[in-house]
């Protein structure tokens, strides 16, 4: 019930600023197929990572007890890496969840805190703006020369180059949307709306709030 009426309110709000400002629809839009494929990536980063713990955990029971390690684990672990990490930074970005340090934030107000948080976005665009483009110069000559790792298999990196890419470049987007919110922010005064950590998952019933509960001293 509780995720019905959440969609009901959300359509609601869509219909009336659509009404209004027709402009911000569409961005809503951007906004959530950014989304979805940010949780795609994420989901696929999460895959690799339990195919990377599979096969070092094999590998190493395999060298230990029975010496035989399986060949290639250390090349397809590197390329995981990179899945996992760079797979998850848009949806991190998307929940801020980013560790960043509060001490001054969270005593400004809602207008202070949101051109804190404009600055912030435009030093990582900045940031990843750079990255992006090393990492295509990178990742162009890896494609053109096939670059495969040195080992008992030799593994392509170029796909692992491109990954970097893709999460970078939804990064970049996310950071993009972020910041003409957090513009609005700082001339609304709104306060920073709190999102789930995590999306409900159909078919589980919402899990209780841990704040709700009474603590005994």
């Amino acid at each position: 019930a509780p995720q019905f009426y959440r969609a009901e309110g959300r359509a609601a709000f869509l219909l009336i600023i659509g009404k209004c400002y027709p402009g911000l629809v569409p961005m809503q839009k951007f906004s959530d197929l950014v989304e979805r494929f940010a949780l795609a990536v994420l989901l696929i980063g999460g895959a690799g990572m339990v195919t990377a713990m599979f096969l070092g955990a094999g590998d190493v029971v395999g060298t230990q007890f029975f010496g035989w390690p399986i060949p290639g684990v250390l090349e397809i672990t590197e390329s995981t890496m990179t899945l996992i990490v760079f797979g998850a930074l848009a949806y991190a970005q998307i929940r801020r969840n980013h560790i960043r340090v509060e001490l001054i934030y969270s005593h400004m107000g809602p207008r202070t805190r949101a051109a804190m948080d404009v600055a912030a976005n435009v030093a990582a665009i900045i940031f990843f703006g750079f990255l992006l483009s090393e990492a295509i110069a990178e990742g162009m000559t890896s494609w053109r020369i096939r670059e495969t790792a040195d080992g008992l298999i030799q593994f392509p990196l170029y796909p692992a180059r491109w990954i970097l890419i893709s999460g970078t470049v939804m990064l970049l987007l996310q950071l993009g949307l972020h910041t003409i919110q957090d513009l609005g922010r700082v001339s609304s005064g709104e306060e920073l709306e709190e999102r789930d950590d995590l999306p409900p998952i159909p078919g589980l019933p919402d899990l209780p709030d841990p704040n709700s509960f009474d603590r005994k001293p």
